[in-house]
């Protein structure tokens, strides 16, 4: 059964398909309009922008906390009982250094503070760290999906694979359209979406 939507969809692959679209379309218009720079960066209220831009065609909790208890592979993350604590103790975390922002990413991970697109929107969210701080971003593009996943899954308990993985795809191309689509790509990939790509979406 499907995640209750706006849609009205009930088939899964269904819904599936429709917010990979309709997502990938607005994820596409927050780099073309240049809305994000007037997003919080490296905040929770931040990561709610995102994640409402992202989703606000498909679900009615798009940008607002989760109100249930997820799990995702036998990982349980944060309880919604310790979420607001556990989100402002993130606000929070610096972010001047690379390792102190993808820190910060690795707890924001744990805390997946939304019902669903949680990853999509946290990496969207990480690169706009990056950008300000560090004037770079991560090139998605160049970090397969199963060595992202292993070293995310492990990362709660030792980040410094994720840290290796993503520094050698660091790029400072950080306005530059065809990075930015194929990242989005690969990032949605990495959940197991890929009907679309993003250039065909914005043609």
């Amino acid at each position: 059964m499907a995640l209750e939507n706006k849609l009205g969809i009930q088939d899964d692959i269904e819904l599936a398909h429709e917010e990979e679209k309709l997502s990938k379309m607005r994820a596409l218009e927050l780099f073309e309009s240049g809305m994000s720079d007037e997003f919080e960066i490296g905040t929770f209220a931040g990561l709610a922008q995102v994640h409402a831009q992202l989703f606000q065609d498909v679900y009615d909790f798009a940008g607002q906390m989760r109100t249930v208890d997820i799990a995702k592979g036998g990982f349980r993350f944060a309880s919604v009982l310790y979420l607001d604590d556990a989100l402002a103790a993130i606000d929070r975390m610096p972010q001047s250094t690379f390792d102190e922002i993808i820190e910060k990413y690795v707890e924001m991970n744990v805390a997946h503070p939304f019902r669903e697109g949680n990853g999509r929107s946290m990496r969207i969210w990480l690169d706009a760290i990056l950008r300000r701080e560090l004037g770079v971003v991560v090139d998605w593009s160049r970090v397969g999906k199963e060595d992202y996943l292993s070293a995310m899954e492990r990362s709660p308990l030792k980040d410094v694979e994720i840290k290796a993985l993503l520094a050698e795809a660091l790029t400072d191309r950080i306005d530059d359209r065809q990075v930015y689509m194929k990242g989005i790509d690969a990032s949605y990939r990495y959940e197991g979406y890929g009907t679309y790509t993003t250039a065909e979406l914005g043609a």
